[in-house]
């Protein structure tokens, strides 16, 4: 069966769809954040951002691309029971544990939230009527999986876009103030600040979440060709990261010119919240409002239907639809413990986490160049995961005096929360030298090619 040519439509229509699932709550809490904490130090910090938010999950895209949408395939290269119980972890961490349960609460404490009392909201009881209402609209559009492109690409996505662009064009007209002094760990090192800040997004982990979803949506246009799929897959992700880009520069300035108008904010959603008062007035916040919610729902969807995609493939005798309910009313429920709980959980999970998974990815990558045998993945993973379990008990606030001061004093980087690198990439070559002592660095290439 000869493989369908997809027109330059269809692939902006992939794009603004993959666009709209990464877009989700954390990416517009965190730029205007950044932007009034690192002020005069603003564009440094965000170029740290934008690698891990923007430039980390297109290569996530591209490497899923390379496997068919199965990243368990390119984990499993480390070994069988890590690849599954890994990808596991991610689905687990970007879908009921964290992900999903978060578009809801953002949606509701941003959209909903500025227009009820102090007390209603104490009593959480507008939050439980709302997660209902969000999350059936959500359990409705997951359960026609078809339809995801049209629904999200085509109608959603543009509205988002819309919402989004009166607010940036306004605080551009009509500026609220320079750009101040920075803040906290900006000071010192605002590129590294910014790039551990663009973990909270969890697009990397989403990319390879939500490279299942992009590759059938292609597939279900007629496109059948492996190397015309991993192109039509590469280039909604250059559409998607441009997008993403556009955003969070926005976003970013938004923020740092706003502390003259609206003084320090503890999160980025009372920064947004402020921002658009002080540009529209109150009908800011409804702007606001809508942006957060088509922003969290198109998300929440991506998700949803990314995870039971997987959990169906990972236990085929329950249906797609069965895992969509769970998933929704285990996300409920996880969701009515709060956005602060929710946060402050992740946190240290992420920074354990993303090492690896950026480990992963740039060697799935280094790959296609350079052959090279089972044992680079091996090490270099191993040390990754090891430095990376010290850095989540410190995110968590758990710190090993002997062991921090060690690290501080002869690991590089360990300070900014990147000592895993450079050990890392020495593993990484050790495993190199070992794959051709062994020659292995040809054979597992091929056998991996050949599977």
């Amino acid at each position: 069966m000869k493989t369908k040519a997809l027109t330059n439509k269809e692939i902006l229509a992939i794009g603004l769809m993959l666009f709209a699932l990464f877009f989700g709550a954390g990416n517009m809490i965190f730029p205007p954040l950044l932007g009034q904490q690192a002020g005069t130090h603003t564009w440094s910090s965000i170029i740290g951002f934008l690698i891990t938010g923007v430039g980390l999950p297109l290569m996530g895209i591209i490497a899923v691309s390379k496997s068919n949408g199965n990243f368990t395939e390119v984990a499993k290269k480390v070994h069988p029971i890590f690849g599954i119980s890994f990808t596991i972890l991610l689905y687990l961490a970007i879908g009921p544990f964290f992900g999903i349960p978060r578009t809801d609460t953002v949606a509701f404490e941003i959209g909903v939230t500025p227009f009820l009392s102090e007390n209603a909201v104490a009593s959480k009881i507008p939050l439980m009527v709302y997660t209902v209402i969000f999350f059936g609209l959500t359990l409705y559009l997951s359960l026609n999986p078809t339809k995801i492109v049209d629904r999200i690409g085509k109608i959603l996505t543009p509205l988002l876009l819309a919402v989004l662009a009166l607010l940036a064009i306004k605080s551009l007209m009509t500026p609220m103030g320079s750009f101040q002094e920075p803040h906290a760990k900006y000071i010192a090192s605002p590129f590294t600040g910014g790039f551990i800040d663009g973990y909270l997004t969890m697009d990397t982990i989403a990319a390879l979440v939500f490279g299942i979803v992009v590759i059938n949506s292609i597939k279900e246009k007629g496109v059948t060709d492996e190397r015309t799929l991993a192109s039509v897959c590469i280039k909604a992700g250059l559409i998607a990261a441009a997008g993403l880009a556009i955003v969070y520069l926005s976003l970013a300035y938004v923020g740092a010119s706003s502390v003259e108008a609206i003084g320090m904010k503890e999160n980025g959603g009372a920064i947004l919240t402020a921002v658009a008062t002080t540009l529209f007035g109150s009908f800011g916040t409804i702007i606001l409002g809508l942006a957060i919610t088509f922003a969290c729902l198109t998300t929440a969807i991506g998700l949803t239907s990314a995870c039971a995609r997987f959990f169906t493939q990972l236990v085929p005798s329950m249906s797609y639809k069965t895992f969509v309910v769970i998933l929704m009313l285990f996300s409920a429920v996880i969701s009515n413990v709060g956005l602060t709980q929710l946060i402050s959980i992740s946190i240290p999970i992420l920074t354990f986490v993303y090492p690896i998974a950026i480990t992963l990815i740039a060697l799935s990558l280094i790959e296609r160049a350079i052959s090279f045998g089972r044992e680079v993945y091996v090490t270099a993973v191993i040390i990754s995961s090891i430095l990376s379990i010290f850095d989540g008990l410190k995110a968590a606030g758990i710190i090993l005096a002997s062991i921090d001061n060690f690290f501080k004093n002869y690991l590089p980087l360990y300070s900014q929360g990147l000592g895993w690198l450079i050990p890392t990439v020495a593993a990484a070559f050790i495993g190199y030298i070992i794959s051709i002592a062994r020659g292995t660095h040809h054979t597992d290439s091929i056998q991996r090619k050949a599977s």
